[in-house]
């Protein structure tokens, strides 16, 4: 494997500590970002070989700044993997607007900051590499996680825009979809709204118990899916989108099958409209 510079953002846990600490034991710089000195001493004792810069990526007007600085200190970056994000989990109707845009600033316009960061420097190198961390939950549905899908959702159509502008400069983008993995994001990382309306009780409060039960015991192994992203990113002609997990692939098929199912009933009515 050809050693490579990697700009990793929310390198301090989870998927981006797993793919940072992986790259370097593979022989790759890597430049994490952090959103704490804390979080960058720790990271210092524990991976002494990842370059840490403070950068929260809803600081927008400061991320090209960050970029050129780790460019101009680490040479050029050759993979960006846009990992920083979290989970939000509550009932749509209990669930107030703030969040939904809290949600939205990190797992959308947080990850497109960082993108357009580098996308001139990508283009203008014609060489490039750009994960954008999605999640099943960017390709199917579940109930209280309306925010969540929605900003993955929208983290996956930008992406496919994204890997079409760039593919004639020889730029490859992929967004990466795990299932659930031993991870912090239904743990101490997700923000849940209060319940507030009984009549949701018996459709929600089931799902949040068993959330919190699995977290910490889920399927999903981060170094593995650290490792599957380190061959990932040496293909020269990777997938628009790498599902990740069993589960991911199980929900995700069922979902395309349905889908298959209802544009065929529904295709007398759908072609009706044409003349």
């Amino acid at each position: 494997m050809s050693s490579k510079t990697f700009f990793i953002t929310g390198a301090s846990s989870g998927f981006g500590l797993a793919i940072a600490t992986a790259a370097t034991q593979a022989g790759h710089t890597v430049i994490g970002t952090v959103r704490s000195d804390a979080s960058r001493d720790m990271l210092s004792r524990t991976l002494p070989a990842l370059h840490t810069v403070l950068c929260d990526v809803t600081e927008f007007d400061r991320i090209p700044d960050v970029v050129q600085q780790a460019e101009e200190e680490h040479g050029p970056v050759d993979v960006l993997i846009n990992n920083a994000g979290y989970g939000h989990e509550g009932v749509l109707e209990e669930s107030p607007i703030e969040e939904m845009r809290r949600q939205f600033d990190v797992n959308v316009f947080g990850a497109v900051a960082v993108a357009k960061a580098l996308l001139p420097r990508f283009r203008e190198r014609r060489r490039g590499f750009i994960v954008n961390v999605t999640s099943m939950g960017g390709m199917i549905t579940m109930p209280g996680i309306a925010y969540y899908c929605g900003s993955k959702f929208a983290l996956q159509a930008i992406s496919e825009v994204m890997r079409s502008e760039m593919a004639p400069f020889g730029v490859h983008v992929t967004t990466l979809c795990p299932g659930s993995f031993r991870t912090d994001w239904a743990g101490r990382s997700m923000v849940r709204t209060e319940r507030s309306i009984a009549d949701y009780d018996s459709l929600f409060d089931p799902i949040r118990q068993a959330r919190q039960a699995v977290s910490g015991r889920q399927l999903g192994d981060p170094q593995k899916l650290a490792a599957a992203v380190l061959t990932l990113v040496e293909s020269e002609n990777p997938p628009p989108q790498l599902l990740l997990g069993s589960d991911a692939l199980r929900h995700v098929t069922s979902r395309i099958d349905r889908l298959q199912q209802e544009i065929e009933a529904w295709k007398a009515l759908t072609v009706s409209t044409d003349g």
